[in-house]
C-alpha cells in the first residue's frame, strides 16, 4: 500500500491535502489503497530559512515515511519565489538530511487556492459562489487567489473552513489548466504507479 507523509504550510491544507491525494489516487489507480500520514504543518518562512527547523521537520516526516516504505510530500505555496529554483533547493536540502527516503517537492504557484481558480466552473453555487462563475483570464496571473474567491463568495473565504470542501469537489481535469496543479497531479500519479 503506497504511503505518503506530507509536509504542508496551511491549517486548511492539513485536512485538504489528504483528501486531494486520495482523489488523485482513486482516479488514477483505483485498485490501490493509499495511506496518508496526518500532515505535518510548518511555518513556511521558518521551514525555508531556519536550518534547524527544516531539519527537525524533514527528519520527522522521513521517519514516518521510512516506517511504511513510503515517501515525503513537501507541498508549499511558492508565493513570489521561482518554483524552478526553490523546488530543487528544498529537495537537495531534504536529501542531504536523509537520503534513504523518497521526496516529492511540489510548489503551488502563488498559492494552493490558485488550483481552485482553474476549476472555477466546477465550484459554481458552492458556498455562495455565483452560478455563472468563470475562471480568471490568466489563472496564474492572479496574485491573491484567496482574495479572488472571497470577492465572489456570499461568506468570506476561509481556508480552514472551505479548503477541504473545495478540495473534495473541484474538477481535477479542469484544474490541470493550472500548470502547477498539472505538475502536482502528474507527479503524484506517476509516483503512485511505481510504488508497491
Amino acid at each position: 500500500m503506497p504511503y505518503i507523509a506530507p509536509i504542508v504550510e496551511g491549517h486548511g491544507e492539513v485536512e485538504a491535502v489528504p483528501a486531494l491525494l486520495h482523489r488523485i489516487a482513486q482516479g488514477e489507480t483505483p485498485n490501490i489503497t493509499l495511506r496518508v500520514n496526518f500532515p505535518i504543518r510548518v511555518k513556511a518562512g521558518s521551514f525555508l530559512n531556519d536550518d534547524a527547523y527544516f531539519r527537525k521537520h524533514i527528519l520527522l516526516a522521513a521517519a514516518k515515511a521510512a516506517q511504511a516504505n513510503g515517501f515525503v510530500l513537501i507541498l508549499l505555496d511558492c508565493e513570489d519565489d521561482c518554483p524552478a529554483t526553490l523546488g530543487p533547493s528544498i529537495l537537495s536540502g531534504a536529501q542531504a538530511i536523509r537520503e534513504d527516503v523518497g521526496y516529492l517537492v511540489v510548489l503551488a504557484y502563488r498559492e494552493y487556492e490558485s488550483w481552485f481558480l482553474a476549476a472555477a466552473r466546477s465550484l459554481r453555487g458552492i458556498r455562495g459562489l455565483p452560478e455563472d462563475l468563470e475562471p480568471p483570464y490568466r489563472i496564474e496571473g492572479v496574485r491573491n487567489a484567496k482574495g479572488w474567491l472571497k470577492k465572489r463568495m456570499a461568506v468570506p473565504y476561509d481556508p480552514v473552513v472551505h479548503q477541504l470542501e473545495f478540495s473534495r469537489r473541484f474538477d481535477l481535469q479542469q484544474a490541470r489548466a493550472n500548470a502547477s496543479f498539472n505538475r502536482f497531479y502528474d507527479r503524484i500519479s506517476t509516483t503512485l504507479a511505481t510504488m508497491p
